[in-house]
């Protein structure tokens, strides 16, 4: 079924908090920031009388919520304000985009936050109807899960402390301890024999940032759209190495089984890739990390 494009109805500038300590480990908290963020926030009109034979779908529709797992640690990408609770970011961004050509208002969408290592439990229990939070398609997860796009392609790559020139890419990193999330693509690369390196596994990103001020880790690794942005937001702490070697291609995930849905998420994705509101979603939120804005080749590749 042909899906009708959304137009836009709004823009507003969501004013991040900054005054979270160097604790870190909430949602929200990725340390101590030197000041407020703005992050654009926009609400999409939603279509109108959608009729998808999905039981996803009809399921959403019958409680008037679409319920989305995304992240809240992350900058730019998938962020909670730990004094508003809104949530911010280019993934958010993405989810409002895709709810609604799906038929479901911002107000209309349940966000809850969903760790890397609970993604496919959360999906396939359906205790969210869709998970957007820099998730990886890859073989193994799609034996669990299906993915809707890619919507943006990211590298693994390595966040450092500023000072520390040792580290010039993942060959110098024999003998270093590397953090990442359980459950990561990116972890489980930097785990094969010949990088040498070893890795400590914990459940945020923005624990492992901590890890790395602190010095109980030498490096982050994750991808280098999620890296930008808390190097962005420490610039006389850390540093991105810069040396992308894996390719990490993002998609929504959903029920595996749920063909309909997926080929209409893809859909809703192509649509705002075409009318503009993904460029000014990307250049609002990601952007602001210094990733340049590249736009997507379409029609979307199908993994």
């Amino acid at each position: 079924m042909r899906m009708r494009k959304t137009a836009a109805v709004g823009v507003a500038v969501l004013a991040l908090a900054a005054t979270a300590t160097a604790c870190g480990g909430k949602s929200g908290s990725a340390g101590d920031k030197s000041a407020a963020t703005e992050v654009y926030s926009h609400d999409y009109t939603p279509a109108k009388g959608v009729k998808l034979n999905s039981q996803v779908l009809k399921d959403a529709q019958k409680r008037g919520k679409i319920t989305i797992g995304v992240k809240a640690d992350q900058p730019f990408l998938g962020f909670q304000d730990v004094s508003t609770k809104k949530y911010s970011g280019f993934d958010i961004e993405i989810a409002k985009m895709v709810a609604a050509d799906l038929g479901f208002s911002t107000k209309q969408i349940d966000f809850k936050t969903v760790d890397s290592s609970s993604r496919e439990a959360f999906i396939s229990d359906h205790k969210v109807d869709l998970y957007v939070g820099t998730y990886t398609i890859n073989n193994e997860r799609k034996k669990q899960v299906g993915f809707a796009g890619p919507y943006y392609t990211a590298g693994a790559d390595l966040l450092v402390r500023k000072g520390d020139k040792s580290i010039t890419g993942p060959e110098s990193l024999q003998g270093k301890t590397v953090c990442s999330i359980k459950g990561s693509t990116p972890l489980q690369e930097i785990k094969r024999p010949k990088y040498g390196a070893k890795t400590l596994e914990l459940l945020k990103y923005s624990d492992c940032v901590e890890k790395v001020l602190d010095r109980t880790a030498d490096a982050l690794t994750t991808d280098d759209a999620i890296l930008k942005g808390y190097a962005a937001e420490r610039p006389g702490k850390l540093r991105l190495v810069n040396k992308p070697f894996t390719k990490e291609p993002y998609g929504v995930g959903l029920d595996k089984n749920d063909k309909v849905l997926r080929e209409a998420i893809t859909k809703a994705l192509e649509n705002h890739i075409k009318n503009g509101d993904y460029e000014k979603a990307y250049n609002g939120t990601l952007g602001k990390s210094g990733s340049k804005y590249v736009a997507p080749q379409l029609p979307l590749p199908t993994y």
